[in-house]
């Protein structure tokens, strides 16, 4: 695995995010608000500059209507893709 493949799922992670706050029609600042964290922070989150801690990646899931296994679930199904 390595450090590619963390790259990968960082940048899936990202992806992932952001197009489920679309499908809800959320903006970032809605999104932090419901998490709990910065707006900043969503942004750094969806561009891949930054990582969840599990606590506020679960936090981030409710957030979006959704649970952990299920957002993790898909990240990792995004990272194999792309």
């Amino acid at each position: 695995m390595g450090k590619e493949h963390d790259e990968r799922i960082v940048k899936a992670a990202a992806a992932e995010i952001k197009w489920r706050r679309g499908r809800i029609d959320i903006n970032q600042e809605e999104l932090a608000h419901r998490a709990e964290v910065h707006r900043s922070y969503i942004a750094r989150l969806e561009v891949g500059s930054s990582q969840p801690t599990l606590a506020v990646l679960v936090r981030i899931a409710a957030a979006l209507e959704t649970d952990a296994a299920e957002l993790i679930g898909a990240i990792v199904r995004r990272s194999k893709r792309g």
